[in-house]
């Protein structure tokens, strides 16, 4: 029988790899995983745990708040607010940071999180995930404040995601490869699944909301219909749309792809969020080998203005992300032969 390692066995393993490391680090991303995993049996059992439909009201960017919005949200904070390891929190559910209480420790982390993405969705039992990055703090010990949240995606230690789906998968990085566990429901661990992902340089899969073609730039609607003529080699490319960020892009990083959210007439800055969605999805994808990019400049290089500053999202495979790119610089772009 072949020993599959625990997402807990990985960690540790890395931690050694820093003589000075004071399991501070590893603390946190198992009380992650232990958050994520009270959260997949919540998802699990939604249809018969009352906790679909919505909770009545609307975030601080306007989207309308599921019930396990407010119930995932409510986990994380209570796992991780006790844990020691963390300074400061911020949430895409909560207007402002979340203070780590004064009887509890305080560490030297900041944490960031989309506690349920793709929530929408969640009544059709469409794939769902959460979103999370780890900064370390710059502030001095109990001066902790905004400046602390509002770095730039290339301060980032850690960043991942949890993909509850038709298996709960937990993929993260730390600036090392980006690794997939599967939890093992039998035993309660997340299993080293997919070690090292490495995702194809070129895909054949375009992921975006064609419903809002009409509102995207010339520029993008050319380089959308550019990827679904039939001429050339690897053309035309397959179009799928989830709806559920970390589900696309999941997909994607595994079968090789593009995953679009540009700026619109609707959107001029962009939809999704920069440091709970867009920058942890970046740095994930980077160490893959893939690329993101906001149209005019690579996401982790976005400076943070604001909590919940939104930026476009152009994410995937390096070769598509390129190829998008040339066509937003109005490069002219050779016709091929048809396939």
């Amino acid at each position: 029988m072949v020993r599959r390692f625990t997402l807990t066995e990985h960690i540790t393993q890395q931690q050694r790899e820093y003589p000075d490391a004071t399991g501070d680090f590893t603390g946190l991303l198992s009380d992650i995983a232990v958050a994520s995993k009270i959260i997949a049996h919540d998802v699990r059992r939604a249809g018969i745990g009352g906790v679909l439909g919505a909770a009545g009201s609307k975030n601080v960017s306007g989207d309308e708040v599921k019930r396990l919005d407010v119930l995932s949200n409510e986990v994380f904070i209570n796992v991780l607010e006790r844990s020691g390891h963390l300074c400061l929190m911020a949430s895409e559910e909560n207007e402002h940071p979340i203070s780590i209480p004064a009887d509890f420790p305080r560490g030297k982390y900041v944490f960031l999180f989309d506690p349920l993405d793709g929530s929408s969705n969640i009544d059709g039992n469409v794939s769902v995930g959460s979103i999370f990055s780890i900064f370390r703090r710059l502030s001095p010990p109990g001066e902790e404040g905004i400046d602390d949240l509002l770095q730039p995606g290339y301060n980032q230690v850690c960043a991942g995601y949890v993909l509850y789906g038709s298996s709960t998968m937990f993929v993260y990085t730390t600036g090392f490869g980006t690794h997939g566990f599967t939890l093992d429901p039998t035993v309660g661990e997340f299993i080293l699944s997919h070690e090292n992902i490495r995702t194809p340089q070129k895909g054949r899969i375009f992921s975006v909301n064609e419903g809002n073609f009409r509102r995207w730039n010339g520029r993008m609607r050319r380089f959308v219909e550019y990827l679904k003529e039939p001429a050339g080699e690897g053309r035309p490319y397959t179009g799928r749309y989830i709806g559920s960020l970390v589900a696309d892009f999941h997909r994607n990083l595994l079968y090789g792809g593009i995953f679009l959210y540009p700026e619109d007439e609707v959107h001029p800055s962009g939809k999704l969020r920069l440091l709970y969605e867009a920058a942890p999805i970046a740095f994930l994808a980077e160490q893959a080998g893939g690329m993101a990019t906001t149209g005019k400049m690579p996401v982790r290089e976005v400076e943070p203005t604001r909590l919940h500053m939104k930026v476009p999202l152009i994410v995937g495979s390096a070769e598509d992300v390129r190829l998008c790119l040339r066509f937003l610089r109005g490069e002219k772009i050779e016709p091929d032969r048809p396939g």
